[in-house]
């Protein structure tokens, strides 16, 4: 199991992680769906924070960037679509 709540910033914060994840094309609905349930969780090699793979709905496969919060909270940092 994995995250179950996300601290989301206001849409409309240009600094904001929405911001961050709409540049690269994904939806905030994609990172809930892969922090409930990733494939696999590791650290990223430029920030250091975790990172959580995996495959949405829609098909797509996408890593998150987070900072955990508490055992059941995260922030997300940014996403963004892998190509396998």
């Amino acid at each position: 199991m994995g995250y179950t709540s996300t601290i989301w910033d206001m849409e409309d914060d240009p600094a904001g992680n929405v911001q961050h994840v709409a540049e690269h094309g994904i939806t905030r609905e994609e990172v809930e769906e892969v922090l409930l349930n990733p494939d696999g969780i590791e650290s990223s090699r430029s920030s250091g924070r975790p990172i959580a793979f995996g495959r949405t709905s829609t098909g797509r496969v996408i890593a998150v960037v987070y900072e955990e919060i508490d055992e059941v909270t995260v922030y997300p940092v940014t996403a963004f679509e892998v190509e396998l």
